[in-house]
């Protein structure tokens, strides 16, 4: 038997490429990762950010995995922000803004001191398929590698296309040669491609604008990371500030008079734009009550001297830009150094995958981030790490790790998309979360971490730590049940002032903590709790929240009843009689592993999983 020089071959070096092949390099299979361009490698063509709502906590579910993104964010933020500290503990997230720069500089050289992986520049022109799987690439010089798997994270460079007015030319973010052959390539063997779009909003000199007409938005002050293992955060008075300005009914009437010299509303679009993070000209037409629109304006970078203008991503041609980035408080005398614009790009179904990011067309052949049809960098670093672990795991015959919904939003976001599929690029959102209670922020490190251990990216001295802090929680949570308070005058007067009302009987600190006004903190009036910040947080949020806790978690068991109840894969729902016609049709299209996933299926009711599972009973499945 030939030995294969490469086990692992992934293509693309976005984030998607970069934690797939981190993975699977790190579970000790020799990895080549294949991208156009090698100083393009973690790139942020679109805002340099990296978490927010959902996505936050998708880049803390990747650091416990044992993932690379949340670490590098911490080495370049340039701004740290926890998000919606008003409400509860369900939708807080932590935003960094990143800088470009060091962002990729950084992960450039994570990647090429990583053992058993080799970098490499080149396009994939084809796969070569063997007996129906995957078994190494063809590059458009000719060239031909060898592996047992491969995993695609092409972002947006299939058949790439930038638009700006009714001009279009082929090409990526940059201006790089798009890969061209590919997609027509994974057409001809069978699988189903649609035209997405997204966009980018134009780069401001940043010594152009007028701040003092501009509302400073800072971030967070104390000391917060995205990583678990990192203790060194970025100190408040080195963060640097964003700015919050509105559009007004000038930007808004310059759009309208304009709109028809748009790729998008002057039909020069193919691709299907993203619902959530529309174009500004979108937002005009969709909410054409609103007087105004929120936007930022974000640093990008310590060695550059622009601005990113959120929220304003367009593809109106150069000259009414200027008139729609003129119109703003503050931008009336701006010099824009990049303009904004729209690209379209090909993608595949991600009905076509299976939850463990393998093809269904294809085997050993793995896909991730945007050629599945999602948007934001944090997704794609989501399946990538996915991608690379089963993709590792496949070729150790080991069993492969599907998170559940009730897990993970990484599990969320997979099931969405090969359950449902795409019409517009997916984008993260706590809404889509059944169980987003149970999915917090504080908390993946104690949902995933023992996954992260299981699989070998978690090593021995992290999970030491990890069981550490689990043992302290326990720990606590049992002192505050057996430490208890009476009802003393000293007591009473503390309780005053804390302005809560005195005891009448003696109280647990456990049950005193329950108590809407009174914070962990307070309890240091009555015991003093030697424990970390993270542990006194992750047990007040369980001691507050204990009974909507329960509640997610008994209604979680009961979904994963039916995610237990395996559907064997050569079932044929033509055998099954008194299922809905649309139901049979959208279960053969889907072939869902599990009586849960099924259920999820647009199209299939409740009266067609009961009858599929008498069905199984009597197969003795």
């Amino acid at each position: 038997m030939i030995k294969l020089k490469y086990e692992i071959i992934v293509v693309g070096g976005g984030h998607a490429g970069i934690e797939a092949s981190l993975a699977s390099s790190r579970m000790n299979h020799k990895t080549l990762l294949v991208t156009g361009n090698i100083d393009n490698i973690a790139d942020m063509p679109c805002n340099p950010s990296i978490g927010g709502p959902a996505k936050g906590i998708v880049v803390r579910e990747i650091d416990a995995l044992g993932g690379e993104m949340a670490k590098n964010t911490d080495k370049s933020s340039l701004q740290m922000k926890m998000l919606n500290t008003k409400k509860g503990p369900a939708v807080r997230a932590l935003r960094a803004q990143a800088d470009k720069v060091i962002y990729k500089k950084e992960m450039l050289n994570t990647l090429q001191n990583q053992e058993n992986l080799t970098i490499k520049e080149g396009l994939v022109k084809e796969l070569i398929i063997e007996n129906n799987k995957a078994s190494g690439v063809i590059l458009e010089n000719g060239e031909t590698i060898s592996s047992k798997a491969v995993i695609l994270t092409t972002g947006t460079y299939l058949r790439g296309a930038i638009l700006v007015g009714s001009e279009k030319t082929n090409g990526g973010p940059h201006g790089e040669k798009p890969s061209n052959y590919l997609s027509p390539f994974l057409k001809k063997i069978g699988f189903n491609i649609i035209r997405l779009k997204t966009g980018t909003p134009p780069r401001i000199e940043k010594s152009s604008v007028d701040f003092s007409k501009l509302q400073v938005e800072r971030g967070s002050s104390e000391d917060i990371t995205f990583s678990y293992d990192n203790k060194t955060a970025l100190a408040y008075k080195y963060q640097l500030p964003c700015y919050l300005i509105y559009t007004n009914a000038e930007t808004k009437k310059i759009i309208q008079n304009h709109l028809k010299e748009s790729s998008m509303y002057g039909g020069y679009v193919e691709g299907v734009g993203p619902r959530y993070c529309p174009s500004i000209e979108d937002k005009i037409v969709r909410f054409s009550d609103k007087e105004r629109h929120q936007l930022f304006l974000e640093p990008e970078s310590i060695y550059y001297d622009d601005l990113y203008l959120q929220g304003f991503s367009t593809s109106m041609p150069h000259y009414v830009q200027e008139q729609m980035v003129h119109s703003l408080k503050g931008l009336e005398h701006a010099k824009i150094l990049k303009y904004a614009y729209a690209i379209e790009y090909d993608a595949i179904d991600p009905k076509q995958i299976k939850p463990t990011l393998e093809t269904k067309i294809i085997d050993n052949l793995y896909t991730a981030g945007q050629i599945n049809g999602t948007s934001g960098y944090e997704e794609a670093a989501g399946q990538g790490l996915m991608a690379g672990i089963n993709a590792s795991l496949k070729i150790d015959n080991r069993k492969p790790l599907v998170l559940k919904r009730n897990e993970s939003y990484i599990g969320v976001l997979i099931d969405d998309l090969v359950t449902k599929g795409v019409k517009d690029p997916y984008r993260l959102l706590t809404s889509r979360a059944e169980y987003r209670l149970l999915l917090r922020d504080d908390n993946a490190d104690l949902r995933l971490r023992e996954y992260g251990h299981e699989i070998g990216l978690i090593k021995d001295d992290i999970y030491k730590n990890f069981l550490q802090k689990k043992k302290n929680i326990e720990e606590l949570t049992n002192l505050l049940k057996e430490e208890k308070i009476t009802p003393k005058e000293s007591i009473n007067n503390i309780l005053k002032e804390l302005n809560t009302s005195p005891l009448k009987d003696s109280i647990s600190l456990y049950d005193l903590l329950k108590r809407t006004e009174i914070s962990i903190e307070d309890l240091f009036n009555f015991k003093n709790l030697n424990y970390k910040d993270e542990v006194l947080k992750e047990v007040e949020i369980n001691i507050k929240y204990e009974g909507y806790i329960k509640k997610s978690m008994e209604e979680a068991k009961k979904m994963l009843e039916l995610e237990n109840k395996i559907i064997p894969e050569d079932i044929d729902y033509k055998n099954i009689p008194n299922i809905a016609s649309e139901a049979r049709e959208k279960l053969e299209e889907i072939r869902p592993l599990t009586l849960g996933q099924a259920s999820r299926i647009s199209g299939v009711n409740p009266s067609d999983i009961a009858i599929i599972s008498i069905y199984l009973k009597k197969r003795g499945a």
